[in-house]
């Protein structure tokens, strides 16, 4: 039996474990979120959110960001990693924001790409989130239960596993199915000792029969 051909089981099984996900990132606008999502790469929502509780304070809006400055901003987010790059991504893309956008965080993928450290992932989380976007959010999460799954091909980057899960997952369930698939990923099919036992799914996982 191959997950890929029994899609239904799969929206089954995820409706009774998170009938209802969402994104565990705590944030109150698409600004917010955009920083929030910028930060998490490499980095646990929880850590994030236990740094954005503190940055949100100080800087919120775009041009509060820019006033923060860099070397502000880097002290309040060092704990997530990686905090040059992504220092450097939160001020120059609220930088285009406001001189771009007019200081609103763009509603399509066009134009959020445009922005410094947006990549097809934080675009259509944001879109999903802030917006009511029906899309697919291919992070490692979602790539790895893709593969195991053979929802996608095993060689399949983050961006050609999103095309093939909007192939086969219905229009109207994308968002949803997006953060189930995350929390899957986060609590029970993990990347180290994945929780098999349980999982009705494991006779169609690629990885539990090659264990």
């Amino acid at each position: 039996m191959n997950a890929r051909d029994n899609m239904n089981v799969v929206f089954e099984y995820f409706d009774k474990l998170n009938p209802n996900p969402k994104s565990e990132l705590n944030y109150t606008t698409p600004y917010e979120l955009l920083v929030a999502v910028i930060l998490s790469a490499q980095c646990t929502d929880k850590r994030v959110n236990l740094v954005t509780e503190k940055l949100f304070k100080v800087a919120s809006t775009p041009n509060q960001m820019i006033e923060l400055g860099k070397d502000k901003l880097i002290e309040i987010i060092k704990s997530c990693g990686y905090y040059n790059q992504k220092s450097k991504s939160i001020i120059e893309s609220s930088y285009d924001i406001v001189s771009k956008f007019n200081g609103k965080i763009p509603n399509n993928m066009k134009n959020l790409s445009t922005l410094r450290g947006v990549g097809r992932k934080t675009a259509n989380v944001v879109l999903a989130n802030a917006f009511g976007a029906q899309t697919i959010a291919v992070d490692t999460h979602v790539l790895r239960v893709s593969k195991r799954l053979g929802l996608c091909n095993v060689n399949s980057t983050p961006d050609k596993c999103e095309q093939e899960l909007l192939k086969i997952v219905p229009y109207e369930r994308r968002s949803k199915f997006h953060h189930q698939m995350v929390l899957f990923g986060r609590y029970k099919c993990k990347a180290v000792k994945p929780n098999c036992d349980d999982c009705i799914l494991k006779n169609m996982c690629k990885y539990y029969k090659s264990e």
